[in-house]
């Protein structure tokens, strides 16, 4: 399981995937340290934690990447601010159609639409760095020309999503 972030809403049930999960070192170090990776911390117990590096150059006017596959279907790029090691994964269907799972640089599409920021006080408790969330939503938005961005809290975002089972009948979500 690839994670954008650590936060409980992010990774509650993790436990019930029983899968490896793929963090980078910075994330993984703000998950043990900070008191939002509490329940990183609870859910993660015993499971198989593999740490990635960027390793990858600069992606897409993200500061750093990692390329899951080496072939470029699978993305992950740095965007620290919503957490220390916050991530971006941009994903490229064999079709062609491209996505930009942002995790919390916006919570819906309006914060792309319209450039509109989370509310003030859930900024303030929630971001470790405001000013870098910005930015990476200003990306976001340039982006949103060219591929489907896809903020995590926001349902009709995944409307035009392929399902899994339609590709795979044998996987039952």
């Amino acid at each position: 399981m690839l994670v954008t972030h650590v936060h409980w809403d992010h990774v509650s049930g993790l436990d019930s995937l029983r899968v490896p999960v793929w963090i980078n070192e910075a994330e993984n170090r703000y998950g043990a340290d900070d008191s939002h990776g509490r329940v990183f911390r609870a859910v993660s117990q015993g499971m198989e934690i593999r740490e990635y590096a960027f390793d990858g150059p600069e992606y897409l006017g993200f500061p750093a990447s990692f390329d899951f596959y080496g072939d470029g279907s699978v993305v992950v790029a740095l965007a620290a601010g919503h957490t220390s090691g916050s991530v971006v994964v941009f994903v490229t269907l064999p079709t062609g159609k491209r996505y930009a799972f942002i995790g919390d640089l916006t919570w819906q599409m309006d914060g792309i639409s319209r450039g509109a920021q989370r509310p003030w006080l859930m900024r303030r408790v929630a971001d470790v760095d405001a000013r870098t969330v910005r930015v990476g939503l200003q990306r976001s938005i340039a982006l949103s020309r060219v591929l489907q961005v896809v903020p995590a809290h926001d349902v009709a975002a995944y409307d035009s999503i392929p399902l899994l089972p339609s590709r795979f009948p044998s996987v039952t979500l």
